[in-house]
């Protein structure tokens, strides 16, 4: 494995940070890292709620050594994708369709730039987003690795009540006010670190690149996306669709997870016939790639065994 001190805060200098413009002419920001030589394939991988791609070349510099051109990019309205709300630092968006469309036009495009196997891995909103896509078919990768994805979300309310409470929050007032101040979820005492990694190291890494790209810093969500996170994971919940996807996929989970429901996860993940399951306990947040070491180590180990028994190259 890669060396975790050569890449957490710097960028590397045969990577590439460019603008891709979707198809309504919005500027998203988007990384690559071609491999070296003849390349194992190709991989795109999609952040969460908030997320920036700086936060994973740690292990973007593992996929990348073990022979992988990696691609990224930021989602609407985050990071250096533009903003979507009057408060810059509001996580804002009308419709998560605006998400799929996005990602539709970006993997038909990226998908037809070299060649395959072209895989795709999505952490908790990015998760979400790209278990969308498969069942609408925007994408079509040859395997696929969903780390805590965002399936159900915890609510003090529970997700019924929640989600009806953030739809009416959305129509009674401006829809991209923040809802609520600060941290990553509501009523909970808990610091934000505790909610994402063990690791304090590599949770600094983040606030140093907030830090030094202030720009990039994504604070609570608007009431209207909430609104929309709740509809469209219900939606995704009930998608009879699931059931006839074929994709090898890979769930990691953590059991532990107080940011989205591992429990909603797992019975998703059963319902698909082409799937497995690594689950981690207590030891493991929500951030399970920018965890402490053993955990880390356990989850790309085994995304590396998924790859290589599912995406080999031809």
């Amino acid at each position: 494995m890669v060396s975790p001190q050569l890449y957490r805060r710097a960028i590397p200098a045969a990577a590439r940070i460019t603008r891709w413009a979707a198809p309504d002419g919005w500027m998203l920001r988007r990384f690559d890292w071609p491999a070296k030589g003849t390349p194992r394939g190709r991989l795109l991988f999609q952040g969460g709620r908030g997320d920036i791609f700086e936060k994973y070349l740690e292990t973007f510099a593992h996929w990348h050594a073990q022979g992988w051109s990696v691609t990224s990019f930021d989602w609407r309205g985050q990071g250096g994708s533009g903003r979507l709300a009057k408060t810059p630092h509001v996580g804002h968006v009308e419709d998560f369709k605006h998400y799929i469309d996005d990602f539709r036009a970006f993997w038909a495009e990226w998908v037809t730039k070299g060649a395959g196997p072209h895989v795709a891995i999505g952490h908790s909103m990015g998760g979400h987003l790209l278990l969308r896509a498969l069942v609408e078919g925007a994408a079509t990768p040859d395997a696929v690795v969903l780390v805590a994805p965002m399936l159900g979300l915890h609510s003090p309310v529970g997700q019924g009540l929640g989600g009806r409470v953030a739809d009416a929050m959305a129509r009674l007032g401006d829809p991209a006010r923040p809802a609520w101040r600060g941290n990553e979820r509501p009523a909970t005492t808990e610091t934000r670190q505790a909610l994402l990694t063990h690791d304090p190291a590599r949770y600094e890494d983040e606030i140093f690149w907030q830090s030094t790209r202030p720009e990039l810093l994504l604070g609570p969500p608007s009431w209207r996306w909430l609104a929309q996170a709740f509809a469209s994971t219900r939606a995704l919940q009930r998608d009879s669709r699931i059931a006839l996807l074929s994709v090898p996929t890979l769930f990691l989970l953590a059991d532990a997870d107080k940011l989205v429901s591992t429990k909603v996860a797992a019975r998703v993940a059963g319902r698909m016939p082409a799937s497995e399951t690594l689950r981690f306990g207590s030891e493991s947040a929500h951030e399970i790639l920018r965890e402490a070491d053993g955990v880390r180590s356990r989850a790309i180990g085994a995304i590396d065994a998924f790859f290589a028994a599912h995406a080999a190259k031809g």
